[in-house]
């Protein structure tokens, strides 16, 4: 009975972790919109992983990662130098692959979400 507990407690906990995410990413769709971005993808699966959000404004080819933690330090310290060459491998794989985007700059942003506190960080891997 309790191996059975835990696994529906796993379950449980896994699916209002994804509920959240996508609730943050939600969040940072309307945020990117409000500030002029068009949203051409969301969870967009490569090869090489997912990228939470994909937007364009003029020139710029925004590519999001989407942190939710109970702090805005705690979604910035939750991203990891692993998911830094994961998302860039998807991002040149995405870029390379979709027709009209070849001449736009790619730029790696980041939206950390915490309960009502959102953060929107321009050019979030430089000096990563």
């Amino acid at each position: 009975m309790k191996i059975k507990a835990k696994k529906q407690s796993r379950k449980s906990s896994r699916k209002q972790a994804e509920t959240r995410g996508r609730r943050a990413e939600s969040i940072a769709a309307w945020l990117l919109r409000l500030k002029g971005y068009k949203i051409l993808e969301m969870r967009h699966k490569t090869p090489f992983g997912e990228i939470d959000v994909i937007a364009r404004k003029g020139n710029i080819l925004a590519i999001i990662e989407v942190k939710n933690r109970p702090s805005l330090e705690q979604a910035k310290a939750a991203l990891h130098r692993a998911d830094v060459s994961r998302i860039q491998e998807a991002a040149y794989f995405y870029q390379a692959h979709k027709n009209g985007l070849a001449d736009l700059n790619i730029r790696f942003d980041a939206v950390y979400v915490a309960g009502v506190r959102v953060r929107h960080v321009a050019d979030a891997w430089r000096g990563f």
